[in-house]
């Protein structure tokens, strides 16, 4: 237990740093590509976010996702990538490859859907490489371009108002 919390606050501090280094994301106005990054711990309808970003135009093959649960099981099979405190290190670095993956590819959008800050999944949306990222005004402001004031459960709310202004940027 007191361990976690001496990892929390070099995860932190790594945050902190990456938080100072101003990136000039650039908007791409049509969409193909979206990276989704999940705090499963709060919201457990992926599937139907997924659906709803489909509906919405993105193709299911373009829209990769990662979850996070706070209490990770090993020996559970997840049907989506999770991973939880256990893959990052004491320094804040990523000891899991779908991770290192996921942050360097180079998404049009960033979408990090979760309304807690938890300083992991803060930390990943910070070194993450996506062009264009987006979440919810509850998190530190310096994070995201822009963020859509509602909560995890309104999914449906957050995907339109996300495609209104997409559409009203065109």
């Amino acid at each position: 237990m007191f361990l976690n919390y001496i990892k929390e606050f070099f995860v932190k501090k790594s945050l902190k740093n990456n938080l100072n280094i101003v990136k000039n994301e650039v908007f791409t106005s049509n969409i193909q590509t979206i990276g989704l990054l999940v705090d499963e711990t709060q919201f457990r309808y992926s599937k139907e976010l997924i659906k709803e970003l489909v509906l919405n135009g993105i193709a299911e093959e373009n829209i990769k996702i990662v979850a996070y649960r706070r209490k990770f099981k090993k020996k559970k099979i997840y049907s989506k990538p999770t991973f939880g405190r256990k893959h990052i290190d004491w320094r804040g670095q990523i000891t899991e490859a779908f991770l290192s993956e996921f942050i360097d590819t180079e998404f049009d959008l960033l979408i990090s859907y979760y309304e807690v800050e938890t300083p992991i999944l803060m930390m990943l949306t910070s070194k993450s490489k996506a062009k264009f990222k987006v979440g919810f005004s509850s998190v530190d402001k310096k994070l995201n371009r822009w963020m859509i004031e509602t909560t995890t459960a309104e999914y449906k709310l957050f995907i339109s108002e996300l495609f209104r202004y997409l559409k009203s940027l065109k």
